[in-house]
């Protein structure tokens, strides 16, 4: 059984950092694609960051150079390192971990909510 622990969101004025983690069991983490998404009020979930197995980057536009992904094999962690945090950032943030052997899975979601 696959089961994600999403931990670190919070609340914090613009300009400020926040790190989210995600915890992964009961999946073969060094091989699975991991990966943040957030849902804001009234908008659709998108993309925020993901990182492959062999350590590929991908980011959204808005996030460019302001967050940066990361993650812990040894540990089954993915990070989200989140710098200049502005209000439009405010959002549920979701983890992400998946294969195409083993499916993919959602964490519970954690709020972020950034005050100008």
């Amino acid at each position: 059984q696959v089961q994600l622990v999403e931990s670190g969101g919070g609340m914090v004025q613009a300009g400020g950092s926040l790190r989210l983690s995600c915890a992964a069991s009961g999946i073969i983490f060094s091989r699975a694609y991991t990966g943040w998404y957030r849902q804001g009020p009234g908008k659709k979930r998108e993309l925020v960051a993901m990182i492959y197995a062999y350590g590929t980057t991908n980011y959204a536009d808005s996030v460019k150079g302001r967050f940066t992904i990361s993650r812990d094999n040894a540990r089954s962690t993915v990070y989200l390192q989140m710098n200049g945090l502005k209000p439009e950032d405010t959002a549920v943030y979701y983890c992400n971990v998946g294969s195409q052997l083993q499916g993919t899975y959602w964490g519970q979601g954690t709020q972020v909510t950034v005050s100008s």
